[in-house]
């Protein structure tokens, strides 16, 4: 792929405007020095030095579409708490719109807090509603949605599935027969709980561990043969026109139904995984809305999650260094 080639994707993706659809968190972090064991367990006595919130789930993936370049407008429900009211002003802060994010009482706003020393995880400690939002609020998100859709260019919609709570199945089944009405694509990063609701979308895009414990099926993680044969069956029963897996450290696979390819991981120093996921589905995204080939938009995915494992916490893709890496690759 040439260089010119590369700056016409980007500018693409400039001109999309993307519909999110799912669960939203705020990711704490706690940063700190051990020094000592405590005399009451043995644990860690982590002394604090700096906190920090950034924005997780669908509100991650949201911000990785804007450092892209894209116009990201997210739909959620937060809580009536300090959390939520956290969460909105980390909207705010990265210049996006709360607009589709709506305050439910009855629920708490998901809360992640890591706590890391010398770039190691100590411990999480998790804050959240996980059961499925109220028929109010859900038929509350289905107009909003709906309404958007028909006021506004959509190029792609995208369900962030984090089983928080958030995708009801009627809410989705409405929403992506719309998109289909309208000839707009949907993109899907499940988890197990809705696994198999996800049916006629253009892309779904589970991890391994996912997809095994979604479809039941036992495989081993580096047995590409059978994976290409059980991708393939559910990807016919799902009605699924592309489906992208993602394998940590052994790369990604990808098939269209016509053909199936694999891509190892580029070689890199692994910092942290955490919001990887968020990074590739919003990279894929793009790059199905834009019409790029399977074996382009797999790559590009799997460069733009590598680059966001090196830093530690959840962090957006860099556009600039992923346009450079881009270049050095040969397609």
């Amino acid at each position: 792929m040439e260089r010119n080639e590369i700056e016409r994707i980007f500018e693409q993706f400039e001109q999309m405007h993307v519909i999110v659809i799912g669960d939203v968190m705020v990711d704490t972090y706690m940063w700190g020095k051990v020094e000592r064991i405590s005399p009451e367990a043995p644990v860690p006595i982590v002394s604090i030095t700096k906190r920090e919130n950034r924005l997780g789930g669908a509100a991650n993936v949201s911000l990785n579409l804007k450092a892209l370049g894209a116009t990201p407008f997210l739909f959620s429900v937060i809580g009536n708490d300090e959390k939520g009211r956290k969460f909105k002003k980390l909207l705010e802060k990265r210049e996006l719109s709360n607009e589709g994010v709506f305050v439910d009482d009855t629920r708490k706003t998901t809360e992640k807090n890591r706590v890391i020393s010398d770039g190691q995880h100590i411990a999480r400690i998790d804050e959240e509603s996980t059961e499925m939002i109220s028929r109010e609020m859900e038929a509350i998100l289905i107009s909003a949605i709906e309404k958007r859709i028909e006021e506004h260019p959509v190029d792609v919609i995208i369900f962030v599935d984090y089983d928080k709570g958030v995708l009801s199945k009627k809410l989705f089944e409405t929403i992506n027969s719309l998109a289909n009405q309208k000839g707009i694509p949907t993109a899907v990063d499940p988890k197990k709980r809705n696994f198999n609701t996800y049916k006629n979308v253009s892309l779904f895009k589970p991890n391994f561990k996912e997809f095994v414990e979604g479809t039941g099926i036992s495989l081993k993680k580096g047995d590409l043969d059978a994976l290409k044969i059980a991708a393939e069956s559910f990807k016919q029963k799902q009605d699924i026109k592309l489906i992208f897996i993602t394998l940590s450290e052994l790369g990604v696979f990808i098939s269209n139904g016509v053909t199936e390819q694999y891509f190892p991981v580029v070689i890199r120093y692994i910092a942290d995984v955490s919001g990887a996921g968020d990074t590739v589905i919003a990279v894929a995204s793009l790059a199905m809305a834009a019409g790029l080939n399977p074996k382009t938009m797999a790559l590009m995915s799997n460069l733009a999650g590598g680059l966001v494992c090196e830093k530690v916490g959840v962090v957006p893709v860099d556009k600039k260094q992923l346009k450079t890496e881009m270049k050095l690759q040969k397609f």
